[in-house]
């Protein structure tokens, strides 16, 4: 049964209602690599349906690999945007760095928000994994090279946020 508070927001998702005050904000960046990456995200929605979460997941259903990644392209910019206010407005960001991709993005992201609150799985066959253990070390990030650690790890900040609130 899924948690009355539990909610999933994609950015081309038909529910643009707010999430509520009671749930946990989580953002879940990482590889996506549309074709190269795996779905997943849907693994970790699944593991946390009977939680108070809000999950903020970027993985759009719709996404048109011709758009022109620049700031002038309309659908592109809103993407970008829509990732850039999220990842503000989370209480936690759960980075996942699948083994073949590259992830110039979320690397980005990883970068820039490295003094919140973050867990961090990253396998040892990452082509940046030295990179990505540097920044978790030097921030004092949890590292996990094992994705149902890391959700693990993700479930007891869930519920030590919950009882917070």
């Amino acid at each position: 049964m899924k948690h009355t508070f539990y909610k999933v927001i994609k950015p081309d998702s038909s529910d643009k209602f707010p999430s509520h005050g009671e749930t946990a904000k989580i953002f879940l960046a990482g590889s996506i690599e549309m074709g190269s990456a795996t779905d997943w995200q849907v693994k970790i929605e699944n593991e946390l349906k009977e939680l108070p979460v809000t999950i903020y997941n970027p993985r759009r259903e719709s996404w048109d690999s011709s758009w022109e990644q620049r700031e002038s392209n309309d659908q592109f910019r809103k993407q970008v945007n829509w990732e850039m206010d999220k990842l503000e407005q989370s209480d936690i960001i759960f980075f996942n760095f699948v083994g073949d991709t590259k992830s110039p993005i979320s690397l980005l992201e990883l970068g820039l928000h490295a003094n919140e609150n973050i867990i961090v799985c990253c396998p040892d066959e990452f082509w940046r994994k030295g990179n990505v253990e540097i920044v978790c070390s030097r921030f004092g990030i949890p590292l996990f090279d094992n994705l149902d650690l890391a959700i693990a790890s993700l479930k007891s900040k869930i519920h030590k946020f919950t009882y917070i609130i």
